[in-house]
C-alpha cells in the first residue's frame, strides 16, 4: 500500500535525524541542526557596540585555531583541524582530545548548553512511535481484490474503526513533528545568529540543510498520508451510502 510506504520513509527520515552527529560513521555528522567554526571574517561595525576593540582582542585570542562543531539531537561532532571527525554524546570527552590553541573560546561547550538547553528530541521520538503504530493498522487493511469461493472477485474495503484510528493517531504524529520542526529550526538559526555576532569577525555559524530537508520532508509525508486517509475514509462512507441506496 502507497501509505504504508510513505509511512516507513517517514519512519527513516526522523531516525536519521535523530542519529545526527552520534557517531562517526559515514554521512552521519552532516546531519547536524548547528555548527560553529573557527574562521577569519571582516568584523562588523555598529555604534551600538561599546568596545568595538573587543574583536581585535577575541581574533588575538583565536589565533590559527580551525575547529568545527557540529550538534545533534544526541550528540557532538568536532574537527579540529580539517581531518577527521571525532562524535560524542559526552562533550567533556570531547574537550580533553583537543587543546587549548585548538578551541580557546569553548565552541565545544557552547555546542554541550546549545544541545542540553534547546533540543528537545521527544516529540520526535512520540512521532516515530505513532508512526509504527500507524503501519501496524495498515497491515490490517485487506488487500484490493480478494477471491470468494463460487463467485468473482470483490472488492473489500477497510474496517472504519481502524480507518478513524490510523488517521487520528497519523494526524497527531504530524502535529507533532511540525511543532518538533518548527522548533528546532528557529532555535538553531536564533542561537547561530547570536554566536556568530558574539564573536565577531572570529566565529562563523550555519543551520544545517540535511537535518532541516529530513524533517521538512518527512513532515510533508505524513501530511500526505494524512489526507489519503481522510479521502479514503470520506470515499468508504460515500461507497456505504450508494450501496445502502441501491438495496432500496
Amino acid at each position: 500500500m502507497a501509505m504504508g510506504r510513505r509511512v516507513r520513509f517517514v519512519f527513516g527520515f526522523d531516525t536519521l535525524l535523530l542519529a545526527g552527529c552520534s557517531s562517526s560513521s559515514p554521512l552521519i555528522p552532516s546531519i547536524f541542526l548547528i555548527n560553529m567554526w573557527y574562521a577569519k571574517t571582516a568584523p562588523e561595525f555598529d555604534p551600538a557596540q561599546v568596545d568595538p576593540g573587543a574583536t581585535r582582542a577575541i581574533g588575538n585570542i583565536v589565533g590559527n585555531a580551525a575547529l568545527e562543531a557540529r550538534v545533534g539531537y544526541f550528540g557532538i561532532c568536532i574537527n579540529p583541524d580539517a581531518g577527521s571527525w571525532l562524535c560524542s554524546a559526552n562533550a567533556s570527552s570531547l574537550a580533553a582530545q583537543v587543546s587549548v590553541d585548538q578551541d580557546p573560546l569553548n565552541l565545544i561547550w557552547v555546542a554541550q548548553t546549545f544541545r542540553e538547553s534547546i533540543v528537545f528530541p521527544y516529540l520526535l521520538i512520540i512521532a516515530i512511535i505513532l508512526a509504527a503504530v500507524t503501519l501496524l493498522l495498515l497491515a490490517t487493511f485487506p488487500g484490493y481484490e480478494e477471491e470468494y469461493e463460487g463467485g468473482p472477485e470483490r472488492r473489500r474495503l477497510p474496517s472504519r474503526a481502524v480507518s478513524q484510528i490510523a488517521l487520528a493517531v497519523i494526524f497527531v504524529a504530524a502535529i507533532f513533528v511540525l511543532v518538533s520542526v518548527l522548533w528546532q529550526h528557529t532555535a538553531s538559526v536564533a542561537a547561530a545568529t547570536i554566536a556568530e555576532n558574539l564573536e565577531n569577525g572570529s566565529v562563523s555559524t550555519g543551520v544545517g540543510v540535511t537535518a532541516m530537508v529530513l524533517g521538512w520532508f518527512g513532515f510533508a509525508l505524513l501530511i500526505i498520508v494524512t489526507i489519503g486517509l481522510l479521502v479514503m475514509i470520506l470515499s468508504m462512507h460515500l461507497v456505504e451510502k450508494l450501496t445502502d441506496a441501491d438495496e432500496f
